[in-house]
């Protein structure tokens, strides 16, 4: 699967692209519940660098109940020249980081043509990713701890992208 599969997919919907770019997340788990989150949002493909990246496994098909099997996933040499592409074809690009001002709550980003970009599960999101984003996001917490597993803060703001888009309709 490549990129210009997913965008064409969401095009013969008569729908904004909503992608997810996995900035090295390496945990199978993480991203079998990413790809199971993604179906259940609407999400039109997961995009994953080659390299420092899950692969789709059979844990990971176990962990996504089946998802593997409907969330196109494309693996891309540079996760950099990806959202390079992504822009030119009008795509937002949003990333999650825990130093963000922007909240993630009822900002107006989703609607649109949108990628949203999850960082490693112990670093983030690369600063080259970080650069390359439009906008930063960050969930708002409360306790004593200062960030989510990866695929649970995925999923808030995916469900955040469907719920915006249906709000909107």
């Amino acid at each position: 699967m490549e990129v210009e599969d997913i965008l064409a997919a969401a095009k013969a919907k008569n729908e904004h692209p909503f992608l997810i770019l996995l900035d090295e997340i390496e945990d199978p788990h993480n991203l079998g519940s990413i790809l199971r989150t993604a179906d259940c949002t609407g999400a039109h493909g997961v995009i994953v660098p080659k390299r420092r990246s899950a692969a789709v496994t059979v844990t990971v098909s176990k962990t996504s109940a089946g998802a593997v099997e409907y969330v196109p996933v494309a693996r891309v040499s540079n996760l950099g020249q990806t959202i390079d592409r992504l822009k030119e074809e009008g795509v937002w690009v949003v990333g999650t980081d825990v130093t963000a001002h922007e909240g993630v709550f009822g900002n107006g980003v989703f609607t649109g043509p949108v990628a949203l970009v999850i960082g490693n599960e112990n670093k983030g999101m690369g600063r080259l990713i970080r650069e390359k984003c439009d906008v930063l996001i960050k969930l708002p917490m409360q306790g004593q701890i200062n960030s989510l597993n990866a695929s649970v803060a995925a999923g808030v703001v995916m469900y955040e992208v469907l719920r915006s888009r249906q709000a909107q309709e």
